[in-house]
């Protein structure tokens, strides 16, 4: 039988890992250690990412990137951005080139700017190559909640591979060609997650929420043109779907974050309580610098990256995010300033 690779033993790879498992594929889940995966392998639990949730038995997880990744018609790279390009790298000795391989990870690599898929071409031999994205926190796919998800590739036969192994009665899987908007929706809205926490802990109110979600949505597709992306991929499951589930879900950390700092705690002490860096925060670093190197003006993003790393008062930021002069309220329909 046709025999899948999932790198990475999170919470989304496991998820995307039963639902393949479920349909009766074979799939190889591959853990950064030994133990964690002799560990599933024993329980086919994942104590630590997905716990009280027994996963289906055609999952063997290894330690082994030969093992995980060896005679797969596809591989989906799920590894923190982080940790991609060495994972990658490595991945890339055991890869013969005629398989698919898709990233699921949402970021964009620190100094480079490179995206995750472009990360997977420098690294590897793999020319059907795509990205996976869109509203979907683990948990609820785990628990076979209904949900969608978006794969982008500019090959069709990735598009109709992913759409096969992973769609099912519970998860629909829509295609995409544009790989930069669905990889940039998927990295942009970790921010606005931030601000959307932000302000509902300081109990802003539904208007307040609203008129961020929309200009939020603005500013990611202002900023992904510029990258070549169609700004109507921002209309759909990889743009305001993800954008909604991760700035109105407590399952968010990003959301989360935002919420501890509006409670008063610091970035060091939200973070702390998250559990681990929200890829929101690197991702108001890496992206603050590069629109002002593009000139690319994003006024929620600059007041998030004033307030926590300028030193700026919450106060001040909010005042002048007010007085931001007033803009066509729909980009790309008509002359923008």
């Amino acid at each position: 039988m046709e025999k899948i690779g999932v790198i990475g033993g999170g919470s989304f790879g496991s998820a995307l890992a039963d639902i393949m498992g479920s349909k009766g594929l074979p799939v190889s889940l591959w853990f950064r250690n030994s133990e964690a995966a002799d560990a599933f392998n024993a329980t086919h639990e994942n104590r630590k990412y997905l716990p009280g949730i027994i996963l289906n038995s055609n999952i063997l997880a290894t330690s082994s990137l030969e093992t995980a990744s060896r005679g797969c018609s596809l591989v989906l790279m799920c590894v923190p951005s982080p940790h991609f390009r060495s994972v990658a790298r490595s991945l890339g000795e055991w890869m013969d080139g005629g398989q698919a391989l898709v990233s699921t990870t949402k970021g964009i690599e620190a100094g480079t700017f490179r995206l995750m898929t472009e990360i997977l071409r420098e690294e590897t031999c793999c020319l059907k190559i795509g990205a996976l994205s869109g509203p979907n926190l683990a948990k609820e796919i785990a628990a076979k909640m209904p949900g969608g998800t978006v794969i982008a590739s500019r090959y069709d036969e990735v598009v109709e591979t992913v759409q096969r192994v992973l769609s099912c009665a519970y998860f629909r899987v829509y295609g995409n060609k544009d790989v930069q908007g669905v990889e940039l929706g998927g990295v942009l809205k970790n921010v606005y997650a931030i601000a959307t926490g932000l302000v509902t802990a300081l109990k802003m109110g539904d208007n307040t929420r609203g008129m961020l979600l929309t200009r939020a949505l603005a500013e990611m597709s202002r900023f992904a043109v510029k990258y070549g992306a169609n700004p109507m991929t921002f209309l759909g499951l990889a743009g305001v779907g993800d954008l909604f589930t991760t700035c109105t879900s407590p399952l968010s950390r990003n959301f989360r974050v935002g919420h501890a700092i509006g409670l008063g705690k610091t970035l060091q002490e939200a973070t702390q309580e998250a559990g681990d860096l929200a890829e929101g925060v690197r991702t108001i670093e890496i992206v603050f610098k590069k629109a002002q190197e593009l000139g690319i003006r994003m006024h929620i993003l600059e007041g998030l990256h004033a307030l926590l790393f300028e030193g700026k008062t919450l106060p001040d930021v909010l005042k002048n995010l007010m007085d931001v002069p007033q803009m066509e309220d729909v980009e790309f329909t008509g002359q923008t300033r």
